[in-house]
């Protein structure tokens, strides 16, 4: 055999050897959301294009009864009001279904609404979470498309825009790409910018009241403190917001985050809902085990800490918000509790104070909290036992701040 011909087919075997046993097979998967403004519902519907590879769909359907009218290719098979299954057909395959948008709290305000004019929900709650079962070489390929009634001007979501009122769902992290955060639709005004490698957009309904440009500016104000901290940053963000009626605080979710328009951006205790919540987007620090002061604490430490770093607050008024936060927390007996209250989280930021000031004197300010926190965005699910191991890793010793009751169970 000539040389050179043994040279390429000695390639090709060793490139054969190198190449996959399979290839993923592209599945295109694509969300159209219909909204109902007259019965406050919206109909929506996932189409499979080629469903043979997806065997099954089982949603949680929660216990509010907002899910009705399900009709499908292939089957649908319900046990109860709290979960549904998807048994797709053959070939293209779609599944349709009705969800109620506005969800009323207790208190009377309200998480999500539709009126006439607009719709400011969670796409969380548009498409239920859904343990998805495949074939291993099926990778979905997902789009959402909305239809707005008459009149409504446009939508905004944290996903990527590829046309008209159209989206690139993508989320490399599930098996089961569902549009997830905050989306608005409607007649709405938009701001946008463009901060470090982030596209921003801030948006609400016309006559909301939100204060679209000073949201902006005190995020370009802050944005290079909060990059130094949090080597994460979201290729779009999405902030939204409403007034009254809409629930009077803020709500973080993936690549976006809400805002009541009555909120300040900077509270009279010094801080602030609106850093508080791009935190929360920034470090997705998820707790477990009685450890919810973890992200709480560590959420509104650096609403402080990054309005303090970037000028915004001088000493003295660090020093005042610390004192307040101190007398605020000081009654409580331990930060051990599934979701936090203000004392507790007041009481955690004080903890969290005392470690920075603990890690900077033993490290001979070689490393801080920052390394901490960028040490838990790590892990899946944070317990207090992990952040206490993370914390001594970065000082080198066992940290005296952390020998503390407070961080006991009962």
């Amino acid at each position: 055999m000539p040389l050179p011909l043994k040279k390429l087919l000695t390639s090709i075997a060793l490139l054969s050897l190198c190449a996959p046993a399979w290839a993923a097979k592209k599945v295109d998967l694509d969300y159209l959301v219909r909204f109902l403004p007259e019965s406050d519902q919206a109909e929506v519907s996932l189409t499979l294009e080629k469903a043979d590879g997806v065997r099954s769909l089982t949603f949680d359907l929660g216990d509010k009864g907002y899910f009705s009218d399900f009709k499908a290719d292939g089957s649908w098979q319900q046990d109860g009001e709290e979960k549904g299954s998807w048994l797709p057909g053959k070939g293209k395959s779609t599944l349709t279904y009705r969800v109620r948008i506005s969800h009323p709290r207790k208190s009377g305000s309200f998480d999500a609404r539709m009126t006439p004019d607009w719709a400011l929900f969670r796409g969380d709650d548009l498409v239920p979470s859904a343990r998805m079962v495949k074939d291993d070489d099926v990778e979905l390929v997902s789009r959402l498309q909305f239809d707005l009634p008459k009149g409504w001007k446009g939508v905004e979501t944290g996903w990527p825009r590829i046309g008209e009122n159209r989206f690139r769902i993508d989320n490399p992290s599930r098996k089961f790409d569902r549009p997830t955060g905050w989306m608005l639709a409607g007649k709405i005004g938009s701001r946008r910018a463009k901060l470090g490698d982030t596209d921003v957009t801030v948006a609400a309904p016309v006559g909301e009241g939100l204060r679209r440009m000073d949201i902006l500016t005190l995020l370009t104000f802050i944005w290079p403190e909060a990059q130094a901290v949090f080597p994460r940053d979201p290729a779009k963000l999405l902030i939204v917001g409403a007034g009254d009626p809409m629930w009077r605080g803020g709500l973080s979710a993936p690549n976006s985050l809400f805002m009541q328009s009555e909120r300040p951006l900077v509270s009279e205790n010094g801080t602030s809902s609106l850093v508080h919540e791009l935190v929360h987007v920034f470090s997705r620090i998820k707790d477990t085990n009685k450890s919810d002061w973890i992200s709480e604490g560590i959420a509104e430490y650096y609403a402080i800490e990054l309005m303090r770093r970037s000028g915004g607050m001088s000493e003295d008024r660090y020093q005042t918000i610390r004192k307040k936060l101190s007398s605020w927390g000081k009654s409580v007996p331990s930060l051990r509790t599934e979701e936090s209250t203000g004392p507790v989280t007041a009481r955690a930021v004080i903890l969290l104070q005392d470690l920075d000031r603990e890690i900077r004197k033993t490290t001979n300010n070689q490393h801080s909290l920052d390394d901490v926190t960028r040490g838990l965005m790590r892990m899946d699910k944070v317990s207090t036992k992990d952040f206490i191991e993370v914390s001594e890793n970065v000082m080198g010793r066992a940290s005296e701040v952390l020998d503390s009751d407070l961080l006991k169970l009962d």
